[in-house]
Protein backbone atom coordinates (compact mmCIF):
# COMPACT_ATOMS: atom_id res chain seq x y z
CA UNK A 1 0.00 0.00 0.00
CA UNK A 2 1.42 3.39 -0.87
CA UNK A 3 1.27 6.08 1.26
CA UNK A 4 -1.02 8.13 -1.13
CA UNK A 5 -4.89 8.30 0.28
CA UNK A 6 -7.54 5.71 -0.16
CA UNK A 7 -9.91 8.41 -2.66
CA UNK A 8 -6.34 9.42 -4.72
CA UNK A 9 -5.58 4.95 -5.27
CA UNK A 10 -8.58 4.01 -5.97
CA UNK A 11 -8.71 6.60 -8.95
CA UNK A 12 -5.53 5.96 -9.65
CA UNK A 13 -5.43 2.90 -10.67
CA UNK A 14 -7.65 3.46 -13.51
CA UNK A 15 -5.38 6.33 -14.94
CA UNK A 16 -2.01 4.04 -14.54
CA UNK A 17 -0.28 4.35 -17.96
CA UNK A 18 1.66 1.36 -19.73
CA UNK A 19 -0.76 0.10 -21.44
CA UNK A 20 -1.83 1.33 -25.14
CA UNK A 21 -4.84 3.71 -26.15
CA UNK A 22 -7.59 2.29 -23.51
CA UNK A 23 -10.86 3.47 -21.34
CA UNK A 24 -10.50 4.63 -18.14
CA UNK A 25 -13.09 1.25 -16.69
CA UNK A 26 -12.18 -2.17 -18.92
CA UNK A 27 -15.03 -3.29 -21.37
CA UNK A 28 -17.67 -5.66 -20.19
CA UNK A 29 -16.51 -9.26 -21.38
CA UNK A 30 -19.43 -11.74 -21.55
CA UNK A 31 -17.97 -14.80 -22.16
CA UNK A 32 -18.19 -18.43 -21.10
CA UNK A 33 -15.75 -19.60 -23.79
CA UNK A 34 -12.36 -18.01 -24.22
CA UNK A 35 -10.54 -18.81 -27.50
CA UNK A 36 -7.15 -19.63 -28.67
CA UNK A 37 -4.54 -18.95 -31.94
CA UNK A 38 -2.81 -22.42 -30.77
CA UNK A 39 -4.01 -25.88 -29.38
CA UNK A 40 -0.83 -25.32 -26.97
CA UNK A 41 -2.03 -22.26 -25.30
CA UNK A 42 -5.73 -23.53 -24.40
CA UNK A 43 -4.75 -24.71 -20.97
CA UNK A 44 -2.00 -21.90 -20.35
CA UNK A 45 -3.42 -20.09 -17.51
CA UNK A 46 -0.55 -17.04 -18.35
CA UNK A 47 -2.25 -16.03 -21.04
CA UNK A 48 -5.31 -14.98 -18.29
CA UNK A 49 -8.28 -16.69 -18.19
CA UNK A 50 -8.62 -20.18 -19.43
CA UNK A 51 -12.63 -20.26 -19.27
CA UNK A 52 -15.48 -18.07 -18.28
CA UNK A 53 -16.19 -19.08 -14.73
CA UNK A 54 -12.70 -17.42 -14.05
CA UNK A 55 -12.50 -13.59 -13.25
CA UNK A 56 -12.10 -11.40 -16.18
CA UNK A 57 -11.14 -7.97 -16.68
CA UNK A 58 -13.75 -5.87 -14.55
CA UNK A 59 -13.27 -8.21 -12.03
CA UNK A 60 -9.37 -8.15 -11.89
CA UNK A 61 -9.26 -4.97 -11.66
CA UNK A 62 -11.86 -4.65 -9.20
CA UNK A 63 -10.12 -7.62 -7.04
CA UNK A 64 -6.68 -6.14 -7.41
CA UNK A 65 -8.62 -2.90 -5.49
CA UNK A 66 -10.16 -4.24 -2.88
CA UNK A 67 -6.76 -6.07 -2.17
CA UNK A 68 -5.18 -2.98 -2.07
CA UNK A 69 -8.05 -1.32 -0.11
CA UNK A 70 -7.87 -4.30 2.57
CA UNK A 71 -4.04 -3.97 2.89
CA UNK A 72 -4.40 -8.02 1.68
CA UNK A 73 -2.23 -10.44 -0.16
CA UNK A 74 -5.60 -11.08 -2.50
CA UNK A 75 -9.21 -10.82 -2.23
CA UNK A 76 -11.55 -12.62 -3.64
CA UNK A 77 -15.68 -11.88 -5.32
CA UNK A 78 -18.36 -14.07 -4.43
CA UNK A 79 -22.24 -13.80 -5.74
CA UNK A 80 -23.35 -12.38 -2.11
CA UNK A 81 -22.13 -10.95 0.92
CA UNK A 82 -23.51 -13.78 3.08
CA UNK A 83 -21.41 -15.93 0.65
CA UNK A 84 -18.32 -13.42 1.76
CA UNK A 85 -19.42 -14.69 5.49
CA UNK A 86 -19.70 -18.54 4.16
CA UNK A 87 -17.18 -19.70 2.07
CA UNK A 88 -14.59 -18.69 4.84
CA UNK A 89 -16.30 -20.78 7.19
CA UNK A 90 -16.54 -23.31 4.68
CA UNK A 91 -12.69 -23.37 3.84
CA UNK A 92 -11.74 -22.92 7.42
CA UNK A 93 -13.78 -25.77 9.13
CA UNK A 94 -13.86 -29.25 9.67
CA UNK A 95 -16.67 -31.10 11.25
CA UNK A 96 -16.35 -31.24 15.70
CA UNK A 97 -14.87 -27.29 15.07
CA UNK A 98 -16.89 -24.60 16.77
CA UNK A 99 -17.17 -21.07 15.90
CA UNK A 100 -17.88 -18.50 18.77
CA UNK A 101 -19.91 -15.22 17.52
CA UNK A 102 -21.42 -12.16 18.67
CA UNK A 103 -25.21 -12.83 20.24
CA UNK A 104 -26.00 -9.92 17.59
CA UNK A 105 -24.92 -11.91 14.47
CA UNK A 106 -26.57 -10.79 10.97
CA UNK A 107 -29.09 -12.72 10.94
CA UNK A 108 -28.26 -14.94 7.86
CA UNK A 109 -24.88 -15.32 9.22
CA UNK A 110 -26.91 -16.96 12.21
CA UNK A 111 -28.96 -19.09 10.38
CA UNK A 112 -25.84 -20.52 8.28
CA UNK A 113 -24.18 -21.38 11.84
CA UNK A 114 -27.27 -23.07 12.79
CA UNK A 115 -28.95 -24.89 9.99
CA UNK A 116 -25.96 -25.49 7.66
CA UNK A 117 -22.62 -26.59 9.79
CA UNK A 118 -24.54 -27.46 12.75
CA UNK A 119 -26.12 -30.48 10.50
CA UNK A 120 -21.96 -31.04 9.07
CA UNK A 121 -21.03 -31.58 12.91
CA UNK A 122 -19.95 -28.05 13.46
CA UNK A 123 -20.97 -26.09 16.86
CA UNK A 124 -21.43 -22.66 17.60
CA UNK A 125 -21.40 -20.50 20.85
CA UNK A 126 -22.50 -17.08 21.43
CA UNK A 127 -21.04 -14.18 23.52
CA UNK A 128 -23.03 -11.09 24.76
CA UNK A 129 -22.17 -7.92 21.68
CA UNK A 130 -21.00 -5.69 24.70
CA UNK A 131 -18.59 -8.27 26.05
CA UNK A 132 -15.06 -7.68 27.30
CA UNK A 133 -12.25 -9.70 25.78
CA UNK A 134 -11.75 -11.53 28.77
CA UNK A 135 -15.19 -12.76 28.74
CA UNK A 136 -14.97 -13.32 25.10
CA UNK A 137 -11.82 -15.54 25.91
CA UNK A 138 -13.72 -17.53 28.55
CA UNK A 139 -16.62 -18.67 26.47
CA UNK A 140 -14.35 -20.36 24.49
CA UNK A 141 -13.82 -24.03 24.46
CA UNK A 142 -11.33 -26.79 23.43
CA UNK A 143 -12.93 -27.23 20.56
CA UNK A 144 -13.55 -23.23 19.63
CA UNK A 145 -11.54 -23.10 16.04
CA UNK A 146 -12.52 -19.48 14.72
CA UNK A 147 -13.83 -16.21 16.30
CA UNK A 148 -16.51 -14.49 13.81
CA UNK A 149 -16.20 -10.96 14.48
CA UNK A 150 -19.42 -8.40 13.77
CA UNK A 151 -18.36 -5.03 15.17
CA UNK A 152 -19.94 -2.73 15.39
CA UNK A 153 -23.09 -5.79 15.64
CA UNK A 154 -26.23 -5.84 13.60
CA UNK A 155 -28.90 -3.64 14.36
CA UNK A 156 -27.79 -2.90 17.84
CA UNK A 157 -24.08 -1.40 16.23
CA UNK A 158 -21.96 -2.72 19.73
CA UNK A 159 -18.11 -2.85 19.19
CA UNK A 160 -15.54 -5.16 21.22
CA UNK A 161 -11.68 -4.59 21.12
CA UNK A 162 -10.84 -5.98 17.72
CA UNK A 163 -6.81 -6.06 18.06
CA UNK A 164 -6.93 -7.21 21.45
CA UNK A 165 -8.95 -10.10 20.13
CA UNK A 166 -7.48 -10.92 16.95
CA UNK A 167 -4.16 -10.68 19.19
CA UNK A 168 -5.13 -13.32 21.86
CA UNK A 169 -7.10 -15.53 19.46
CA UNK A 170 -3.61 -15.65 17.38
CA UNK A 171 -2.13 -17.03 20.64
CA UNK A 172 -4.18 -19.75 21.34
CA UNK A 173 -4.21 -21.13 17.46
CA UNK A 174 -8.20 -19.35 16.99
CA UNK A 175 -8.65 -17.82 13.62
CA UNK A 176 -10.57 -15.20 12.94
CA UNK A 177 -13.12 -13.74 10.64
CA UNK A 178 -14.37 -10.26 10.37
CA UNK A 179 -17.32 -9.00 8.71
CA UNK A 180 -16.47 -5.52 8.46
CA UNK A 181 -19.15 -4.27 5.80
CA UNK A 182 -20.15 -1.69 8.13
CA UNK A 183 -16.36 -0.27 7.80
CA UNK A 184 -16.36 -0.86 3.86
CA UNK A 185 -13.04 -1.86 4.16
CA UNK A 186 -12.50 2.08 4.52
CA UNK A 187 -12.74 3.40 8.06
CA UNK A 188 -11.38 0.06 9.68
CA UNK A 189 -8.99 -2.12 8.28
CA UNK A 190 -9.18 -5.91 10.21
CA UNK A 191 -6.17 -7.31 8.60
CA UNK A 192 -3.71 -4.56 9.59
CA UNK A 193 -4.98 -4.94 13.27
CA UNK A 194 -4.21 -8.64 13.06
CA UNK A 195 -7.67 -10.61 12.16
CA UNK A 196 -7.05 -13.34 9.95
CA UNK A 197 -10.10 -13.06 7.37
CA UNK A 198 -11.82 -9.80 6.49
CA UNK A 199 -14.82 -9.74 4.66
CA UNK A 200 -17.44 -7.61 3.63
CA UNK A 201 -20.62 -6.86 1.47
CA UNK A 202 -19.37 -5.37 -1.58
CA UNK A 203 -24.09 -5.14 -2.42
CA UNK A 204 -23.23 -2.31 0.35
CA UNK A 205 -21.31 0.84 -0.22
CA UNK A 206 -18.68 -0.61 -2.74
CA UNK A 207 -21.32 -1.07 -5.57
CA UNK A 208 -23.20 2.32 -3.97
CA UNK A 209 -25.86 1.93 -5.88
CA UNK A 210 -28.31 -0.79 -4.56
CA UNK A 211 -28.38 -2.09 -8.28
CA UNK A 212 -26.17 -5.93 -7.17
CA UNK A 213 -25.30 -8.28 -5.44
CA UNK A 214 -21.35 -9.22 -4.17
CA UNK A 215 -19.21 -10.00 -1.54
CA UNK A 216 -15.57 -9.35 -0.89
CA UNK A 217 -12.94 -11.63 0.60
CA UNK A 218 -9.60 -10.95 1.70
CA UNK A 219 -6.98 -12.37 3.55
CA UNK A 220 -2.87 -12.03 4.25
CA UNK A 221 -1.88 -15.62 4.93
CA UNK A 222 -0.87 -17.52 2.37
CA UNK A 223 -2.44 -20.99 3.47
CA UNK A 224 -5.40 -19.10 4.45
CA UNK A 225 -5.10 -17.43 1.06
CA UNK A 226 -5.16 -21.09 -0.64
CA UNK A 227 -7.50 -22.48 1.65
CA UNK A 228 -10.25 -19.92 0.44
CA UNK A 229 -9.17 -19.82 -3.19
CA UNK A 230 -9.89 -23.41 -3.56
CA UNK A 231 -12.96 -23.52 -2.02
CA UNK A 232 -13.96 -20.44 -4.30
CA UNK A 233 -12.98 -22.92 -6.89
CA UNK A 234 -14.60 -26.25 -6.02
CA UNK A 235 -17.59 -24.41 -5.19
CA UNK A 236 -17.86 -22.53 -8.89
CA UNK A 237 -18.71 -19.45 -7.21
CA UNK A 238 -17.90 -16.23 -9.34
CA UNK A 239 -19.50 -12.80 -10.05
CA UNK A 240 -21.04 -11.43 -13.13
CA UNK A 241 -19.05 -9.33 -15.60
CA UNK A 242 -21.45 -6.71 -15.28
CA UNK A 243 -21.88 -6.50 -11.85
CA UNK A 244 -18.16 -6.48 -11.11
CA UNK A 245 -17.84 -3.74 -14.25
CA UNK A 246 -21.16 -1.50 -11.82
CA UNK A 247 -18.78 -2.33 -8.42
CA UNK A 248 -15.64 -1.17 -9.92
CA UNK A 249 -17.20 1.64 -11.18
CA UNK A 250 -18.39 2.36 -7.61
CA UNK A 251 -15.85 1.61 -5.69
CA UNK A 252 -13.52 4.81 -7.44
CA UNK A 253 -16.01 7.32 -5.32
CA UNK A 254 -16.41 4.96 -2.23
CA UNK A 255 -14.31 7.40 0.08
CA UNK A 256 -16.32 10.38 -0.91
CA UNK A 257 -19.79 8.72 -0.59
CA UNK A 258 -18.94 7.41 2.67
CA UNK A 259 -17.82 10.07 4.35
CA UNK A 260 -20.68 12.35 3.07
CA UNK A 261 -22.80 9.89 4.33
CA UNK A 262 -21.41 9.48 7.88
CA UNK A 263 -21.29 13.54 8.19
CA UNK A 264 -25.08 13.41 7.05
CA UNK A 265 -26.07 10.17 9.52
CA UNK A 266 -24.31 12.15 12.48
CA UNK A 267 -26.25 15.32 11.98
CA UNK A 268 -29.49 13.03 11.39
CA UNK A 269 -28.65 10.85 15.16
CA UNK A 270 -27.24 14.02 17.29
CA UNK A 271 -31.08 15.70 16.18
CA UNK A 272 -32.77 12.58 16.78
CA UNK A 273 -30.88 12.94 20.03
CA UNK A 274 -33.46 15.47 21.00
CA UNK A 275 -36.35 14.09 20.32
CA UNK A 276 -39.02 12.39 23.05
CA UNK A 277 -40.01 9.79 21.11
CA UNK A 278 -36.67 8.48 20.79
CA UNK A 279 -35.41 7.05 24.30
CA UNK A 280 -31.63 6.01 22.44
CA UNK A 281 -30.07 6.65 19.22
CA UNK A 282 -27.58 3.69 18.44
CA UNK A 283 -25.06 5.21 16.84
CA UNK A 284 -20.66 4.49 17.38
CA UNK A 285 -19.91 7.98 16.46
CA UNK A 286 -22.50 9.69 19.30
CA UNK A 287 -20.14 10.47 21.84
CA UNK A 288 -22.34 8.90 24.31
CA UNK A 289 -22.81 5.73 22.79
CA UNK A 290 -22.19 2.49 23.87
CA UNK A 291 -18.43 1.59 22.64
CA UNK A 292 -17.92 4.73 21.39
CA UNK A 293 -14.81 4.98 23.15
CA UNK A 294 -13.37 1.76 20.84
CA UNK A 295 -14.77 4.02 17.47
CA UNK A 296 -12.72 6.64 18.20
CA UNK A 297 -9.89 4.55 19.01
CA UNK A 298 -9.70 2.41 16.03
CA UNK A 299 -12.19 3.84 13.23
CA UNK A 300 -11.51 6.67 10.61
CA UNK A 301 -15.10 7.08 9.98
CA UNK A 302 -18.16 5.56 10.33
CA UNK A 303 -21.12 4.06 8.55
CA UNK A 304 -24.61 6.04 7.81
CA UNK A 305 -26.48 3.17 9.53
CA UNK A 306 -28.35 3.60 12.60
CA UNK A 307 -30.78 1.95 15.31
CA UNK A 308 -33.53 4.02 17.04
CA UNK A 309 -34.95 2.86 19.60
CA UNK A 310 -38.12 4.44 20.91
CA UNK A 311 -40.10 5.46 23.54
CA UNK A 312 -42.79 2.64 24.19
CA UNK A 313 -45.13 2.41 20.87
CA UNK A 314 -45.73 -0.97 18.74
CA UNK A 315 -45.53 -2.21 15.14
CA UNK A 316 -48.71 -0.22 14.34
CA UNK A 317 -46.98 2.91 15.66
CA UNK A 318 -43.91 2.07 13.83
CA UNK A 319 -45.66 1.31 10.57
CA UNK A 320 -47.39 4.97 11.18
CA UNK A 321 -44.41 6.63 11.28
CA UNK A 322 -42.77 4.42 8.29
CA UNK A 323 -45.53 5.66 6.06
CA UNK A 324 -45.40 9.18 6.41
CA UNK A 325 -41.98 9.48 5.39
CA UNK A 326 -41.34 10.89 2.08
CA UNK A 327 -37.96 10.73 1.59
CA UNK A 328 -37.15 7.11 2.88
CA UNK A 329 -37.56 4.23 1.16
CA UNK A 330 -38.98 1.06 3.17
CA UNK A 331 -36.94 -1.72 2.17
CA UNK A 332 -33.39 -3.64 3.65
CA UNK A 333 -30.05 -3.26 2.86
CA UNK A 334 -27.75 0.14 3.15
CA UNK A 335 -24.81 1.39 1.60
CA UNK A 336 -26.69 2.85 -1.30
CA UNK A 337 -26.98 6.98 -2.33
CA UNK A 338 -30.59 6.28 -1.00
CA UNK A 339 -32.34 6.59 2.32
CA UNK A 340 -34.33 3.57 4.26
CA UNK A 341 -36.18 2.49 6.78
CA UNK A 342 -37.34 -0.62 8.52
CA UNK A 343 -38.54 -1.59 11.44
CA UNK A 344 -36.70 -4.45 13.21
CA UNK A 345 -38.57 -5.44 16.65
CA UNK A 346 -39.34 -8.92 16.01
CA UNK A 347 -35.63 -10.20 14.72
CA UNK A 348 -34.41 -9.30 18.19
CA UNK A 349 -36.53 -12.66 19.48
CA UNK A 350 -34.03 -14.79 17.47
CA UNK A 351 -30.77 -13.67 20.13
CA UNK A 352 -29.91 -15.52 23.02
CA UNK A 353 -30.36 -12.63 25.15
CA UNK A 354 -32.58 -10.05 23.71
CA UNK A 355 -31.56 -6.31 24.75
CA UNK A 356 -33.96 -4.67 27.00
CA UNK A 357 -35.01 -1.97 25.18
CA UNK A 358 -37.81 0.11 26.33
CA UNK A 359 -39.78 0.51 22.81
CA UNK A 360 -39.67 -0.09 19.41
CA UNK A 361 -36.51 -0.70 17.46
CA UNK A 362 -36.07 1.27 14.13
CA UNK A 363 -33.05 1.01 11.54
CA UNK A 364 -32.36 4.05 9.35
CA UNK A 365 -29.88 4.54 6.71
CA UNK A 366 -28.83 7.75 5.57
CA UNK A 367 -28.29 8.40 2.26
CA UNK A 368 -27.08 11.43 0.07
CA UNK A 369 -29.63 13.50 -0.22
CA UNK A 370 -29.75 17.00 1.94
CA UNK A 371 -29.86 16.06 5.94
CA UNK A 372 -32.10 18.80 7.00
CA UNK A 373 -34.36 17.49 4.13
CA UNK A 374 -34.19 13.83 5.86
CA UNK A 375 -34.71 15.69 9.34
CA UNK A 376 -37.78 17.69 8.25
CA UNK A 377 -39.36 14.11 6.59
CA UNK A 378 -38.47 12.11 9.92
CA UNK A 379 -40.42 15.18 11.74
CA UNK A 380 -43.10 14.32 9.80
CA UNK A 381 -42.93 10.77 10.49
CA UNK A 382 -42.32 11.38 13.92
CA UNK A 383 -46.04 12.98 14.55
CA UNK A 384 -47.06 10.47 12.72
CA UNK A 385 -46.29 7.91 15.58
CA UNK A 386 -47.07 10.29 18.32
CA UNK A 387 -50.72 10.23 16.37
CA UNK A 388 -50.50 6.53 16.18
CA UNK A 389 -50.11 6.03 20.12
CA UNK A 390 -52.71 8.60 21.01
Amino acid sequence: MSDRSDRTRLIASATRRGAARRPVSPPVERASTLLNDRPGDIRDETAGAVYGIEDLSAARQLRAALADLEGAADAWLVPSGLAAVTVPLTALLRPGDEVLATDALYGPSRRFLNRHLKARGMATAFHAPDASVEDILAAMTGRTRLLLIESPASLTFELVDVPALAAACRERGVLTVMDNTWAAGLAFRPLAHGVDVSVQAVTKYVGGHSDLLMGSIAAADPAIARQIAETIEDLGWRVSPDDAWLALRGIRTLPLRYAEQARSALAVAEWLQTRPEVAQVLYPALPDATGHDLWRRDYTGAASILGLAMNGGSEASAHALMSALELFGLGYSWGGFESLITHETGQLAFRRAPPQLVGELLRLHVGLEDPADLIADLERGLAAWTAAIR
